[in-house]
């Protein structure tokens, strides 16, 4: 891999991670500074230009991949967030920040219209900044993996107004679940045609780029329900299950973001998928960031057999490698210079070595 010299071992360390072997210390995916400098791109025009111009994303992550070190099991990915343009027919808006989306006035007498539309302007340029990007990736200069499309469950929440999609789970149940139902099948189509437009010639055609990049040996699906904190464990049951059972379907294996301590009540259920896979926490602004204050929960997750991603502060590392098991763990953190990653990750292997004697 171009910019990861040392992806062979990486490789071998994920591989086993995947299939739950011992080994020397958790998978840890660090970032620092390369010491490369490479002139960054003229800023775009405007915002919608920032998330959506090919040419320039390309020259972005190009810039973002060579002043990056790549250290541990760290991925060499870029987020190209204009995937959440794919919206089932509705109409996004742009920010410095994000992307966010118009909301749509719904008739619950009628068929529910989220649906997916190669024709649609939106996706058709969605789809020229994807295969640009993996063009510029080649076979495996860095990793493009999944296109980074919304799951059914919070698109229509965001298209509906969080509101309005709540109130309607209650009023207009099983419209809800035909509307559901409906925009699953469609997402699920456009992650379809994508990935085939780029996996003959992409090595990394899956996986989660990005803001929390992680790999396997096998294809699996990346989801969410970040709507779940605002709903009973029996409407998730009702409502959200069957959209990420059928992402579980169609891969076989899911990696899953839980978003904030509101949402924790649906981990029994979670826990309890076969298919569920990894499991990467994001604490809500009230709780303590990631690290020693969530042990406990990290604890839960691997006893049942899964992977824990936790993205963490380089001086969490510590107490994580000490307390958690390694062949269940993966940690994404930042340093300030290679030598301080490449410390850190030796320093891990002691730690993880002293695991269980307090030392």
């Amino acid at each position: 891999m171009k910019f990861k010299p040392d992806w062979d071992e990486a490789q071998e360390r994920l591989t086993a991670l995947w299939k739950g072997r011992p080994i020397d210390r958790p998978c840890i995916g660090i970032q620092a500074p390369s010491g490369k400098k490479p002139v960054p791109p003229v800023p775009p025009v405007s915002d919608e230009m920032r998330w959506m111009d090919p040419a320039w994303n390309v020259r972005n992550a190009l810039c973002h991949l060579e002043s990056t070190w790549w250290g541990g099991e760290s991925v060499p990915s870029y987020l190209l967030m204009c995937g959440w343009v794919v919206c089932l027919g509705g109409e996004p808006g742009f920010a410095p920040g994000t992307i966010w989306h118009k909301h749509m006035d719904v008739d619950f007498n009628a068929e529910p219209p989220f649906d997916f539309n190669m024709e649609d302007p939106w996706f058709v340029r969605h789809e020229e900044a994807y295969r640009a990007l993996a063009e510029a990736a080649g076979y495996d200069d860095f990793l493009v993996g999944q296109p980074c499309i919304l799951p059914a469950n919070d698109l229509l929440s965001m298209l509906m107004g969080t509101e309005n999609f709540l109130v309607a789970l209650c009023e207009h149940p099983d419209w809800m679940k035909r509307a559901l139902a409906k925009g699953t099948a469609a997402q699920i189509h456009a992650f379809n045609y994508l990935a085939d437009c780029i996996k003959d010639k992409h090595r990394f055609w899956y996986g989660c780029p990005g803001w929390m990049p992680f790999w396997a040996p096998e294809p699996f699906w990346a989801t969410q329900s970040d709507v779940s904190c605002m709903v009973s464990p029996q409407m998730y049951d009702e409502f959200i299950l069957p959209d990420v059972e059928a992402n579980g379907r169609r891969y076989g294996s899911l990696w899953y973001h839980l978003d904030g301590g509101d949402a924790k009540q649906h981990l029994p259920r979670l826990l309890s998928m076969p298919y569920l896979r990894v499991l990467q926490y994001t604490p809500a602004p009230c709780e303590p960031p990631n690290g020693p204050a969530h042990i406990d929960f990290y604890r839960k997750v691997q006893s049942a057999g899964k992977i824990v991603h936790i993205q963490v502060a380089k001086e969490d590392v510590e107490p994580l490698c000490r307390a958690l098991d390694p062949s269940r763990l993966v940690l994404s953190t930042w340093c300030s210079s290679i030598a301080e990653g490449e410390a850190l990750l030796e320093s891990a292997k002691r730690w993880t070595a002293s695991r269980g004697r307090g030392t």
